[in-house]
């Protein structure tokens, strides 16, 4: 329609006349004279309108269920995220225990063998400053470590200190074929030396080659002059196997070792050396076999009858 004066007087009759219905139609209520004609636009429009409002619905659902599935991955990661903190706290708490236990077990034997120690975590395990079988430990020179000094744990023997950083050392293992340490067998003054065979057994040459020896013997160390690289008394292993005396000046024992060297976590390095060689008190309390109940069984034998005894007579 062309924009002229006719049209728009037209357009503010329209207005007016809308406005005056709506005014009309409000103060009637119920009784409002177009409500006739609204439900007649009802009846023709309904249709149409339920058409489109079905059509528009499943988007309208659409969306909301895309919103409400939004919602929900939201709360649904929350709680992996949460899960996955619980199960973390938990397996720190299990790894928290683990390592109380070790650690007291670390003070009981230090508290026996009246050594001065600093504790320490295994933080690396492997080929380090051209040694196979080495660990490195989270303490060094600033917390008084230095070389040559004994390692241990709560079960004995770990090793020896060989390489100092300011906050970091180096740990030859009692395994490692270049490892030798002095030992001496529980109860008794028969001297040897033990030797690192990787993951087998340590190796024990005896001095004494007539030496009276049996499985499940143990040793101690038998310590250094000065201290220096082994204390006195700690506990390195038990006797595996014995080889036949051959007419060698030495006798050669097979040992499993206190410590498993696996699972090395919390151990303590020796910064002080007892006053006075512990011995044997280091070792652990010996587990006396259970003997195996005997049953023994005896026959009564029975009466004979009456009749029997009669005719045996």
């Amino acid at each position: 329609m062309r924009d002229t004066r006719e049209s728009r007087l037209l357009l503010v009759l329209l207005i007016a006349i809308a406005f005056a219905l709506i005014t009309v139609d409000i103060r009637g209520g119920e009784d409002s004279p177009v409500d006739g004609a609204r439900q007649a636009a009802a009846t023709v429009f309904g249709p149409i309108e339920n058409g489109v409002s079905g059509a528009v619905d499943p988007i309208g659902n659409a969306v909301t269920a895309v919103r409400e599935s939004g919602d929900r991955h939201d709360r649904l990661a929350a709680l992996e995220r949460e899960n996955a903190a619980l199960k973390a706290e938990l397996g720190s708490e299990d790894r928290g225990r683990s390592r109380l236990e070790q650690l007291d077990k670390l003070l009981k034997i230090s508290g026996r063998g009246q050594y001065g120690i600093k504790g320490a975590q295994v933080i690396a395990i492997g080929a380090a400053q051209g040694f196979s079988w080495t660990i490195t430990i989270d303490a060094g020179a600033n917390d008084g470590i230095k070389r040559d000094m004994t390692v241990l744990n709560g079960d004995g023997l770990v090793g020896r200190v060989t390489t100092v950083g300011p906050n970091t050392a180096t740990v030859l293992l009692a395994t490692d074929p270049d490892f030798t340490v002095g030992t001496r067998m529980e109860s008794g003054d028969e001297l040897g030396f033990a030797s690192g065979q990787g993951d087998r057994p340590l190796r024990v040459e005896l001095l004494n080659s007539k030496a009276e020896i049996k499985k499940g013997d143990r040793l101690v160390t038998f310590g250094s002059q000065a201290d220096r690289p082994f204390v006195p008394g700690v506990p390195v292993g038990v006797v595996s196997r014995v080889d036949p005396s051959g007419g060698d000046l030495t006798r050669t024992l097979y040992i499993t070792p206190y410590v498993s060297f696996s699972k090395l976590d919390v151990v303590g390095v020796v910064v002080q050396a007892p006053e006075k060689d512990p011995r044997d008190t280091v070792l652990p309390e010996k587990t006396e076999p259970k003997p195996t109940p005997t049953v023994t069984v005896t026959v009564t034998p029975s009466a004979p009858a009456d009749g029997q005894y009669q005719q045996e007579q």
